[in-house]
């Protein structure tokens, strides 16, 4: 009779085991075992294929590679900008839409992805809040503190030519 040492029971997945665990939006890792062996190369696959293909360069087809670069993006500036900032908080409107920072959290938005743009100042203060609007009822807000209360004309002036330039609004 053979007995083995260790448990025979199978290693439990699940959100109480691995808190990364989603259950439907992503599939458990594979674990290898001692059967599968280590990792073959499939069958038919010709390592000059694959040196001829990146010496070929990037696939069209492919849009991570058919991406420009962020510095490419940035000199490609064909319109009107807008940029404020403080030391925290950092606002972007751009041709690519609106990027918001605050701290080490940042989102950006695509011009169609937003449903509205709205802006407020604070009655005492200098402190200057964009809000985006999402079409899904939902609204992102970043206060940035300005160097003085004259500069909120300057800054609703540039922001209202990128919005007049890229946004547009649905006509019902």
């Amino acid at each position: 009779m053979e007995q083995r040492i260790g448990s025979s029971s199978q290693p439990l997945e699940g959100a109480g085991f691995d808190p990364a665990f989603i259950p439907g939006l992503t599939s458990p890792p594979s674990r290898p075992t001692e059967e599968d062996g280590p990792e073959k190369e499939p069958e038919g696959a010709d390592t000059e294929e694959a040196e001829e293909a990146e010496e070929a360069g990037p696939d069209p087809a492919d849009p991570a590679e058919a991406a420009p670069s962020e510095q490419e993006e940035e000199t490609e500036t064909d319109g009107p900008v807008f940029e404020a900032s403080d030391r925290r908080a950092r606002l972007v409107a751009d041709r690519r839409g609106v990027r918001l920072s605050l701290d080490d959290q940042e989102c950006e938005f695509r011009w169609d992805e937003i449903g509205a743009v709205e802006t407020e100042t604070a009655r005492f203060g200098k402190r200057y809040t964009v809000t985006v609007h999402t079409p899904d009822r939902r609204w992102y807000p970043i206060e940035i503190e300005a160097p003085a209360r004259s500069r909120f004309a300057e800054w609703d002036a540039q922001l209202d030519a990128v919005l007049d330039a890229y946004f547009e609004e649905d006509a019902d």
